[in-house]
């Protein structure tokens, strides 16, 4: 009797088209998958891989599973990506991607150009932005990180590095910034150094050029650039533990404000300047709509988790007093407005619009001077137009800023 496993027809369809399958009847692909959306040209799928979803597409060059088994569940994979041993849900993969073995990447990921990591490492709502790599055995939930220049010269996490991303208090408030949008995205800002070893204490701020030691488990912000932050031996002693009392109420507030207005600055830059470089690409449009849709999963997120603390947090148990109530009830509030603000496009001033314009249209002639990749031709552009997109950005973030912090003045927030 013949063996025909149950997506037969399917597989025998990329086969003929050109994508190389070694050993067919090892691969599952979900009835749901529109093989059409699979590139024909150089992708190779080794044996073991699983592809499921609607919303999954692979563009060219991608390799799966050379390491170990692969499953694809709904991920936009660009150009050249290797993924090469794990399971990968509902993210986006841009060109020359790479995910070593054992990895665990689910929704709300982005790695951009040649971001990517070594064996067994666990992204969740995380966004790497170009040449960003980390090491083995990391668990890097929640993050945003930029910096770098190129593959020689990139932002890098070191082996056995945990993002802490949830308290005893049961909150998931922790995203920590690493690197910003406004200049990171500019693609010439100096590489951050996480030490292996370590760890940071979500919510995090940090400045470029960080050089955290090895072994060094962070729980405060740095957002001065050029640093070296050593390790910190944390008092020995043991004190009585509530639950729930917030001291730093107003700084996790702000820094939570701060990522979701970053993100609000990435989805403007993937609007309007991602768009034309991946227009004319194989899979572009629908990559496009993966890093969009990506983003509002990531939006989504942070005001959940958000809400889900205010919430708790106005419930006064433990009972609080003075000031600390009063922020408290405040912040339970306006958690309508905090929605309002970045679920619409009020952040979106004439101000930051001009700054905008003027980028774009630099960034149009730097197009037309040239068949640059994204990268090169961001790279390309001088330091006053780069100097340009970051105000326009950094607008975008102040803009958000501003309008949550005037819903909610008795935390004083962005006051430094």
């Amino acid at each position: 009797m013949e063996l025909k496993p149950r997506c037969h027809e399917k597989i025998m369809h990329l086969i003929e088209k050109g994508v190389d399958i070694p050993n067919p009847l090892t691969l599952d692909i979900g009835d749901e998958v529109n093989v059409d959306r699979i590139s024909s040209h150089k992708v190779k799928i080794f044996p073991g891989c699983r592809i499921y979803g609607k919303d999954t597409l692979i563009s060219s060059g991608t390799q799966l599973g050379r390491e170990g088994t692969v499953t694809i569940e709904n991920c936009q994979i660009g150009r050249n990506v290797e993924l090469k041993g794990g399971y990968f849900s509902k993210s986006v993969f841009l060109d020359k991607a790479n995910m070593g073995f054992g990895a665990h990447v689910r929704e709300g990921s982005i790695l951009e150009e040649e971001a990517g990591g070594a064996h067994c490492v666990g992204l969740k709502q995380t966004i790497l932005f170009p040449f960003v790599t980390l090491g083995s055995l990391i668990n890097f939930c929640d993050c945003l990180m930029a910096g770098g220049t190129s593959r020689k010269d990139h932002s890098e996490v070191g082996s056995s590095y945990i993002h802490f991303n949830f308290t005893p208090d049961g909150d998931k408030t922790t995203a920590s910034l690493i690197g910003d949008v406004p200049r990171g995205v500019m693609l010439n800002q100096p590489a951050i150094f996480l030490g292996g070893q370590g760890g940071i204490v979500g919510p995090v701020r940090m400045g470029f050029g960080n050089v955290v030691a090895a072994g060094t488990v962070l729980r405060e912000d740095c957002t001065s650039d050029n640093m070296l932050i050593p390790g910190k031996v944390p008092s020995g002693s043991v004190k009585d533990y509530r639950r729930a009392l917030y001291p730093n109420l107003a700084r996790v507030v702000e820094n939570n404000i701060i990522y979701l207005a970053n993100l609000a600055a990435l989805k403007e830059w993937y609007i309007h300047v991602r768009r034309p470089f991946l227009a004319g690409t194989e899979f572009g449009e629908l990559i496009h709509a993966g890093l969009l849709d990506k983003l509002s999963l990531g939006r989504a997120e942070r005001l959940k988790r958000l809400e889900a603390m205010a919430r708790q947090a106005s419930a006064e148990q433990p009972p609080v007093s003075g000031k600390a109530a009063a922020q408290r009830r405040e912040l339970g509030s306006a958690m309508g407005k905090v929605q309002e603000v970045f679920e619409g496009n009020d952040y979106l001033d004439s101000e930051s619009n001009a700054w905008r314009d003027a980028f774009l249209r630099e960034l149009e002639k730097a197009r037309q001077g040239g068949a640059g990749t994204y990268v090169e031709t961001i790279q390309g552009l001088g330091l006053d137009v780069s100097a340009t997109g970051t105000k326009w950005l950094q607008g975008v973030v102040d803009s958000c800023c501003r309008a949550v912090s005037a819903a909610m003045p008795g935390l004083e927030l962005f006051r430094k």
